[in-house]
């Protein structure tokens, strides 16, 4: 067994400017010499950059809904096992998940699981009271979800936040833990998929350290702290990992365009035998050489679309590419034909998968979705099962005349569709997958790669 202080930061819906909040707490528990590991509810990409630029260390997602039970407990002991606390930002509201009558992929299914406290953060613009009754609420709604205090934001003054502490300290049993005031937090950038990635250039470190500065004052670090050691040891499920020889090298996207991955989707990649090496599509002129893969992740490739169309070396490199080439979301418009902007311009692109790609001004998709094999790809076998998410603006033109290797069920209605574009060594689709939470398919991947043909 062992004593990992932990504490989850939830709001009561989305907007309440959690993320803020939790960033600042981070920064103010590193301040005071703890090692912080961060983790974020649900299968966000933006805010674990923001977090673990904050924390100094990888922000690990706990997606109860795409992992289960078991894997989160093994992601939590093993991305803890040498820090001093563990903070987790909820996603939305503490009981919002993949199902409305049920806690399925909800904070308050995470903190349950992992047994931790929960501060929840809420929005009191317009509220007095009626923040005790709130809390009340929240507090009794479900068995087994402890929550042990409240942070106020966008309060309107001092003695507003005083009333709000003795309303909520009188009639429930939470304490108010802080306040902030209105408008006294730095804004973080925002973009059409939630908030930019974060970097140097759209969110420098003293961003996050003005947000522990506004902060210091008003919440209170040490309950904080008390909270978070106040917790029952767990079992020690860090997994015994073996050296295992290098089998092939796979080449990561990275940089402005492309950068959602899951640190323990390529943590597993590693460990299954693969060395991982990362390039630039946007910056780079060639490819790595010696690669047996391409692993071309999601992004923002249509914010860098002139730049990405205007690198015809690599793009060349990557046409004539024989090993394996996986690309999802962000990396499936990479591959198309081209890309067409709202604006109207056009942009060519790899040109592998013969369509185009449309950005829109709407959301398209947002959506859990099971994903069964239906024929043998380099994820396993047909039939196999794998889990994942969609998020995105833009849609293909034109349905591409490849092979589709995925039978896509919806998690709400039970439709299903064909997804999954492939021919040959080429594989990709819209679907964000986490494969980590299946092994299988992990060792499937990396011996498929291995037996490919090497990049000269």
């Amino acid at each position: 067994m062992r004593h990992i202080p932990r504490i989850v930061i939830a709001g009561t819906h989305s907007g309440v400017g959690k993320t803020s909040l939790t960033l600042g707490i981070v920064a103010l528990l590193r301040r005071n010499g703890l090692r912080v590991q961060t983790f974020k509810v649900g299968p966000d990409y933006l805010d674990p950059t923001y977090l673990a630029m904050a924390s100094g260390r990888p922000c690990y997602n706990l997606d109860s809904w795409m992992t289960g039970r078991r894997y989160i407990e093994r992601l939590f002991s093993r991305a803890t096992a040498d820090s001093d606390i563990a903070v987790i930002e909820g996603v939305m509201g503490l009981f919002d998940g993949a199902d409305p009558v049920s806690l399925d992929g909800s904070t308050a299914q995470i903190a349950q699981w992992l047994d931790a406290p929960i501060i929840l953060v809420t929005d009191v613009s317009g509220l007095a009271g009626s923040l005790a009754a709130i809390m009340h609420g929240y507090s009794t709604f479900e068995h087994g979800v402890q929550i042990v205090g409240v942070i106020a934001n966008r309060c309107g003054s001092e003695s507003h936040a005083r009333g709000l502490r003795e309303a909520v300290e009188s009639k429930s049993r939470t304490k108010m833990l802080g306040f902030v005031m209105r408008e006294s937090l730095p804004e973080l950038s925002s973009r059409h998929l939630g908030l930019v990635n974060a970097n140097l250039n759209s969110s420098p470190s003293h961003l996050i350290e003005r947000l522990a500065d506004v902060l210091a004052p008003t919440v209170d670090i040490e309950s904080i702290v008390k909270a978070a050691q106040a917790v029952p040891p767990q079992p020690d499920l860090f997994p015994d990992i073996h050296p295992v020889p290098k089998r092939c090298r796979l080449g990561i996207a990275r940089d402005e365009a492309f950068h959602f991955y899951y640190p323990d989707n390529l943590d597993a990649l590693e460990q299954a035998g693969c060395e991982l090496v990362e390039f630039s599509p946007i910056h780079d002129s060639r490819l790595p050489n010696g690669l047996n893969g391409l692993y071309i992740g999601g992004g923002y490739p249509e914010e860098h679309a002139a730049e990405l169309s205007a690198n015809g070396p690599i793009l060349e490199q990557i046409r004539n590419f024989s090993g394996t080439i996986y690309a999802e979301c962000g990396g499936l418009m990479y591959l198309v034909e081209g890309i067409e902007r709202q604006d109207g311009s056009r942009y060519p692109q790899v040109g592998l998968l013969p369509s185009w790609v449309r950005i829109g001004n709407r959301l398209k998709t947002l959506r859990y979705v099971e994903v069964q094999l239906a024929a043998l790809t380099f994820w396993g076998l047909e039939g196999e099962i794998l889990r994942g998410h969609e998020y995105h603006y833009s849609e293909l033109i034109y349905p591409p005349n490849w092979v589709t290797a995925y039978t896509v069920r919806l998690t709400r209605s039970g439709e299903t569709f064909r997804e999954g574009f492939t021919n040959k060594n080429i594989l990709a689709s819209y679907i964000h997958l986490h494969f980590a939470s299946c092994p299988e398919a992990v060792n499937h991947f990396v011996q498929y790669m291995a037996q490919s043909s090497s990049e000269a």
